[in-house]
């Protein structure tokens, strides 16, 4: 009997494991919980230093949801994952919205208190599109706001132009935080917002287990 692919899986900013609940793939998924950041460490080198939580001995994937999909990115640059996927996401920093560029170069956001980073919740729930807000408020509320803040300013000064190998990008057309690339291959969830490994989690589910599907049938 085969073993179970594992999938190290890397939640959005501010979010924990439970946004993986919905899912149902046919791997083991195993969470990487946030650690602390350094002050002024870079996104780069964070996911260095999460990625010593993997076990490389075996085969195994990378993924990453939102600011977790920067930091899959990241890591799958360092080890060799049998793929890695992308959820509401992008492995390249030009596939952000300009606005997070302009606003790293503006170097207000180390003035700004950690309080400055505790989003409404009804600017959330519209930015994230989602009507499952209640699990959403409930991550917000349980959110380290420190590292909420580093997240953010990591986010905006991040750089990084080399696509991942064997990549599964999956991105919603309604997604209002990551803009939709028609250019990079992802598969394009209709409607699916930035919340969509909520809400359309079945469909995600089908799109992963295909790819491991594929993987098992090329071992």
């Amino acid at each position: 009997m085969s073993k179970q692919l594992k999938i190290y899986a890397i939640s959005g900013l501010g979010a924990d494991q439970r946004v993986f609940q919905y899912l149902n793939i046919k791997a083991e998924i195993i969470p990487l919980n946030w650690i602390a950041p350094g002050k002024e460490e870079s996104l780069k080198e964070y996911a260095h230093r999460l990625a010593q939580e993997i076990d490389v001995s075996e085969p195994f994937c990378i993924m990453g949801v939102s600011f977790g999909g920067l930091i899959a990115s990241e890591i799958a640059k360092i080890y060799t994952p049998v793929f890695t996927v992308l959820i509401s996401s992008t492995d390249v920093s030009s596939g952000l919205r300009n606005v997070y560029g302009w606003i790293g170069k503006m170097g207000l956001l180390p003035l700004v208190p950690k309080q400055g980073f505790d989003m409404p919740r009804i600017l959330a729930g519209k930015l994230f599109g989602t009507k499952n807000t209640q699990l959403l408020n409930e991550i917000l509320n349980d959110a380290d706001l420190d590292f909420t803040k580093w997240a953010v300013i990591a986010l905006t000064q991040w750089k990084n132009e080399v696509p991942i190998k064997n990549g599964l990008k999956i991105t919603g057309t309604k997604d209002l935080l990551i803009p939709v690339n028609r250019d990079d291959n992802s598969v394009l969830i209709k409607g699916g917002s930035h919340f969509m490994i909520v809400d359309r989690a079945d469909e995600i589910s089908q799109i992963i287990n295909h790819s491991i599907s594929s993987f098992r049938i090329s071992q």
